[in-house]
């Protein structure tokens, strides 16, 4: 196995894209482990719904980044007091889903250290009955990717504000987050141990029982890598057709009341765009139909929205302002 440096970048969409380009496109009989850091970011499994995942509006307010990865499973949160690994090997039908192969090493480097880790059978890495760690696995013909997270000293409170509880208004048949309360490893840690062991010492404590040698062959990045990993970032991990519009079609049903009117809208999505939405209750006159005409087609993101209600507001004879109107119509 190589350790492959990913030279200390924490753009989540440039890790990402390096996890893609060595699963598909590196020896099939090549063994590779990745440990990176990601700025603010939230990293959702591939069939999951962002809208019902994702406090969007305060992600985005926050600058904290929403990329989308390869593999299944929950959504999760990065920041740069958590590290990630990520397990690139040939693919093994005695390893896909037997997540304690890959996380027997990192759980043996947590006992080391004093802490309480174990794997649930969910496959996440647990301490005293909180979660330290969630894994995700993904696999082509040829090679396979185990990866996960491990809390080392995030910023809880942050992550908690950018998911979001499980969202009744939001309909779709995505595949839905299992959120477990968290905790930080360095929690679990001595006094002493807190003040010498930062992110990089603890990176070595996992090299070490992961390679069971401190002599760590590795694999830097080739231009001809890079070039691949920089497309795949431009074309993929940075556009809103894969981050978003990539989310299962689901509806969306919310009631607000405007200038004393009950309103009711009902809207349908799917890859990205408005494909139906009707308002009701008391908004079912002719102004509030033209809306819902003029809305059909139309990108289902925030500012995008606003500025098609601003173009609209002459026609429809709504007495709602853009900002009323929106306000029930998003997420």
């Amino acid at each position: 196995m190589h350790y492959i440096d990913n030279q200390g970048i924490t753009d989540p969409k440039v890790n990402l894209a390096i996890e893609e380009h060595v699963l598909r496109n590196f020896d099939p009989t090549g063994e590779f482990l990745m440990l990176y850091i990601n700025a603010p970011s939230v990293i959702l499994g591939k069939h999951q719904n962002v809208f019902e995942e994702v406090n969007v509006d305060f992600v985005q307010e926050s600058g904290v980044q929403v990329v989308r990865r390869v593999s299944g499973g929950g959504t999760v949160y990065h920041d740069l007091g958590n590290l990630n690994f990520s397990y690139l090997v040939p693919h093994d039908a005695a390893k896909v889903n037997n997540y304690q192969y890959f996380l027997n090493p990192i759980v043996a480097a947590l006992q080391s250290l004093g802490v309480p880790a174990e794997i649930s059978p969910r496959n996440d890495i647990m301490a005293a009955g909180k979660k330290v760690s969630g894994n995700a696995q993904f696999s082509t013909t040829k090679r396979m990717v185990s990866h996960g997270t491990l809390l080392f000293n995030s910023e809880i409170i942050h992550l908690s504000q950018s998911l979001k509880a499980l969202d009744s208004n939001i309909q779709s048949k995505s595949i839905k987050s299992y959120r477990s309360p968290v905790a930080n490893i360095a929690t679990y840690l001595s006094p002493a141990q807190r003040q010498e062991l930062d992110m990089e010492q603890f990176k070595k404590v996992l090299l070490k029982h992961i390679f069971q040698t401190e002599e760590i062959p590795v694999y830097q990045l080739t231009p001809e890598d890079w070039e691949v990993v920089n497309t795949l970032v431009q074309e993929k991990y940075s556009t809103w057709e894969w981050n978003f519009a990539r989310s299962p079609k689901f509806s969306l049903e919310n009631t607000a009341e405007i200038n004393d009117t009950k309103i009711t809208a009902q809207l349908q999505v799917k890859k990205g765009y408005i494909t139906s939405i009707t308002f009701g209750g008391e908004g079912n006159d002719k102004g509030w139909q033209t809306l819902a005409e003029q809305l059909i087609g139309s990108k289902f993101e925030k500012n995008a929205l606003k500025t098609k209600l601003e173009e609209v507001k002459a026609e429809t004879l709504t007495q709602a302002s853009p900002e009323q109107i929106l306000s029930f119509i998003w997420v």
